[in-house]
C-alpha cells in the first residue's frame, strides 16, 4: 500500500487506527486503544479508534484530528501536507518534530522533490 502522509507527516497508512478502520479489524481496535492508552496516560476504548485518515475527505478521523493545530493549519493553507507549506517548518512543526522525528524525515524527504 503506498504511504498516506498525513498533514504533519505521519504515515496513516501505518497507523493503528487508519488500519484497525480499513480492515474493520476489532482486534487491531483493541489492541491499539492498549497501546495508546498506556503510551498517552489517557483511556482510550477500542470504539474510539476508527480513521479513515488525516487528509482524506469526509468519512471518520481519529478524536485529536478535530483538535490538531498542525491538521487545522495545513488545511486553511490548501495543502496537501507541510512539506508544501511556504512557511515549512514552522515552529508548531519544529515543536512536533521532537515528539516525531519520523514525520520530519517523511516532510524532507517530500520536501526534496517538490
Amino acid at each position: 500500500m503506498p504511504a498516506m502522509i498525513a498533514v504533519c507527516g505521519l504515515d496513516c497508512s501505518e497507523c493503528g487506527a487508519y488500519l484497525a478502520t480499513r480492515d474493520d479489524d476489532d482486534e487491531k481496535r483493541a489492541e491499539t486503544a492498549r497501546k495508546w492508552s498506556e503510551l498517552y496516560g489517557v483511556e482510550m476504548k477500542p470504539v474510539d479508534i476508527n480513521c479513515t485518515g488525516c487528509v482524506s475527505e469526509g468519512g471518520v478521523h481519529f478524536q485529536h484530528c478535530s483538535v490538531c493545530e498542525i491538521r487545522r493549519c495545513g488545511l486553511g493553507r490548501g495543502v496537501v501536507n507541510c512539506a508544501h507549506c511556504d512557511d515549512y517548518a514552522c515552529e508548531r512543526l519544529t515543536e512536533f518534530f521532537r515528539m516525531a522525528p519520523e514525520c520530519k524525515v517523511s516532510l524532507d524527504r517530500i520536501r526534496a522533490r517538490l
